[in-house]
This record gives C-alpha cells, structure tokens and sequence, in this order.
C-alpha cells in the first residue's frame, strides 16, 4: 500500500521539528549555565590521576592527559612518584598503563588517590624480589613500567580486581593476603 503523496512532506516536517525541540531542550541548559557546560567540556578534555605511595609518603594528584595531549610534566611528577623506592631508579610510566588506571578509577567510582604498592622495579630490585619469591616473574612488566600493584581504599579489593578484569586491557593479579591487585598492560591474562 502506497502512502498519500502529500503525507509525506508533513511526516518529515514533524520529524524534522521534534528532532529541533529535542536539541533545543539539551541545549538550552547548557547554555543558560555556561559554567557547567564548560565543567563539562573540562572534564571531557582531562585525563586524571592521583597516587599516595605507601613506601615513601608522597602523594600525587595531577591532569596527566589535557585538550588531546599528554601532560609531560606531569608524565615526569608520575614516573617520580612510581619510581623504585628501594634504588631511587626512575623510568618512563607506560601512558597506556595511565590510561588504564584513570579509567579504572572512573569506572569504580573512587573519591581517593591509588594506593601505590610497587610501580617500577629496577631489574635489581626485581632479581632481588624474583629470588625471595616464587610469585615474582623475572621478567616482570614492572620492569618496563608497564605494570603497578595498588588499592583503593573506598573499593573493596574484589571489586578492584572485578573492575580490572573487565577492562580487559592486560593481566590481573589478585593478592588478598597482600592487600593489593597487580595491573599490567601485557596481554590479557588473570591469576
């Protein structure tokens, strides 16, 4: 059955304004609060991150990721704060490994800073470890800074692990007894 040929202009003009009452109606408040739209914008453009390293006290709280770009200076203040404790050694942090963590947080809905672990391993201090314990790989992704053991502590360790899991972007260790969840941004694994 064929539609009368004047009924389809009409349809489309109707579509064609409740298509612009709908924007109008997103788009009014956003312009009446420039302040919050531009939160929004903000918030879009920025990419967060905040640590408090347990080993050596320091905290960190910083826009890593602005307007398309990563931060280097705040790559740098990162890569400082993971440093290895035990040798002092700095290495790049994978932004990957960043990316990950700040979704990661956003996704759990956490209010607080990473509670840091170990970030990078000197491959040292990562012999060192890999001899006291059968747990530690040798060739750990520590090493590249491509890994980092944390908690948070308004998420429940579970949930933590949960979280990374579903991510799916690398490996997944979980150590309860340890207070801690390993993530890394090697290949998709979980033990």
């Amino acid at each position: 059955m064929t539609k009368p040929a004047g009924r389809q202009p009409a349809l489309a003009r109707r579509r064609f304004l409740a298509w612009g009452a709908a924007s109008m109606a997103v788009a009014l408040p956003a312009l009446a609060m420039p302040h919050i739209a531009n939160a929004a914008t903000l918030a879009a453009n920025q990419r967060r991150l905040a640590f408090d390293n347990l080993h050596t006290g320091e905290t960190l709280k910083t826009v890593y990721w602005e307007g398309g770009d990563y931060v280097p200076d705040a790559l740098g203040q990162i890569d400082h704060i993971l440093r290895d404790f035990r040798t002092d050694d700095v290495h790049p942090i994978d932004a990957r490994l960043l990316d990950l963590l700040n979704t990661l947080h956003q996704k759990l809905g956490s209010k607080v800073p990473f509670s840091v672990i170990s970030g990078y391993r000197s491959p040292k201090t990562n012999a060192a470890l890999a001899e006291a314990s059968n747990g530690v790989a040798k060739h750990s992704l520590h090493m590249e800074g491509q890994a980092i053991d944390i908690h948070l502590e308004d998420v429940a360790l579970k949930d933590l692990r949960r979280g990374a899991l579903a991510l799916k972007r690398g490996g997944v260790g979980y150590y309860p007894a340890s207070d801690f969840v390993h993530v890394d941004v090697g290949r998709v694994r979980t033990w």
